[in-house]
């Protein structure tokens, strides 16, 4: 036997967001005044609705295999979600499948797409696992350079460059992990045509759709004419309705990629977990879940103004203003610290944690990000630590 592990368990990386919450966790268990800001997980419960449609359906003994690509009676309410938001019909039987998280959608779109050596251009930066899930498909993932300057959007000329013969396909993430970023309409319309020009899929993770601020309309490349053939929706019931550990997710898209994805599930896991998916009904079309949402998004964004007032008034330290998810991706160049030491350093000296940019890519480097998904308190609290911190580390450097 001359290799005992394949080339997906081999290049593989582990996520930098989890590695820097295992060093702040054991940092913590000497320490009693730990605040994180590294894990971007809402820190609202799942609303009651939705928990005890779950119950129900356990007692009422909905407990057998699902079919593999789903409850119909959820696949039907994704497809209404979608009618309502996108203004787009998806047949519920052929367009739309159940899946275990976003993240697996993620990992079985590409399966179901890519041939060894496809190529998938993904952002840099941009979420930990982002570049791995092609690597699971024996494929590529290409960093594309995504700019502060460029409100953290390709670029197309940068798109242009990295294309080649292999391209299949390239991943969007908006509002985006971990910057905030919200895609512009204009944008979005010149990513479209690019990819039309190319006979490229877009897929499109989309999990944080519905956290998006200050009234700004939420696009979806799918929304486009002429886009619904070559865009595949990732979603997730994680961020919008607080059901990260429910780990249930779905995506939509053309015919011939459902049907592949379902066989891929099928002979992955089988079916989702049969009580979750009758708890997702209830949070898509649960007439008290959308207020427990409007709620949670007002709070974020709450939270979004003071984190991004509080930031900028930090000398040495700016972020652009998040127009989405729960991130504030701040650039902390003039302090002259690099990524891994600034958050290093906040860590053992302040107990504050904060994940550093190069965990989603080499773009990230001069930037930390800031999940503000805890407490008024708690952010007050740490972004006043990090202002004594970083005035303390310019003050050494002039010195």
């Amino acid at each position: 036997m001359t290799k005992r592990i394949s080339r997906a368990g081999s290049c593989l990386e582990r996520s930098s967001i989890r590695l820097f919450f295992e060093k702040q966790n054991l940092i913590a268990q000497s320490c009693n005044d730990m605040i994180s800001f590294t894990i971007g997980e809402p820190d609202f419960a799942t609303p009651p609705n939705i928990v005890d449609a779950c119950i129900d359906a356990l007692r009422a003994g909905k407990t057998k295999y699902a079919p593999n690509a789903g409850l119909p009676e959820l696949k039907e309410a994704v497809s209404q979600k979608i009618r309502q938001i996108y203004g787009k019909d998806y047949d519920p039987v052929t367009e739309i499948v159940i899946t275990n998280s976003g993240m697996d959608g993620l990992r079985l779109t590409f399966q179901a797409i890519l041939d060894d050596g496809d190529e998938v251009m993904v952002g840099d930066p941009t979420w930990a696992n982002h570049p791995n899930h092609p690597i699971l498909a024996g494929g590529k993932s290409i960093r594309i350079p995504l700019h502060e300057d460029h409100n953290f959007t390709y670029d197309i000329a940068d798109l242009e460059r990295a294309l080649t013969n292999r391209t299949k396909a390239i991943l969007l993430n908006s509002p985006s992990n971990p910057t905030g970023a919200v895609i512009r309409y204009d944008d979005l319309v010149a990513i479209c045509n690019f990819a039309k020009a190319h006979d490229l899929f877009l897929v499109t993770d989309e999990v944080y759709y519905n956290i998006i601020f200050d009234n700004k309309k939420f696009w979806s490349p799918a929304m486009l004419d002429g886009m619904k053939d070559r865009t595949i929706i990732v979603q997730s019931f994680s961020k919008t309705y607080a059901m990260t550990g429910w780990r249930l997710g779905y995506v939509a898209g053309p015919k011939d990629v459902i049907e592949a994805i379902g066989k891929i599930n099928e002979n992955s896991c089988s079916c989702v977990n049969t009580p979750v998916q009758w708890a997702g009904i209830e949070a898509l079309l649960g007439t008290r879940t959308q207020t427990y949402l409007d709620q949670m998004v007002a709070e974020f964004q709450r939270r979004r103004d003071t984190v991004y007032r509080m930031i900028n008034e930090i000398p040495g330290l700016s972020c652009i203003k998040p127009c989405g998810a729960f991130y504030a991706f701040v650039n902390i160049q003039q302090t002259g610290l690099r990524s891994e030491a600034f958050s290093n350093q906040l860590l053992e000296q302040m107990h504050v944690g904060m994940v550093p940019g190069t965990g989603f890519g080499a773009s990230g480097e001069g930037f930390v990000r800031l999940s503000y998904a805890t407490s008024m308190e708690q952010i007050v609290d740490g972004i006043h630590r990090i202002d004594a911190f970083v005035r303390k580390s310019m003050a050494a450097r002039q010195e």
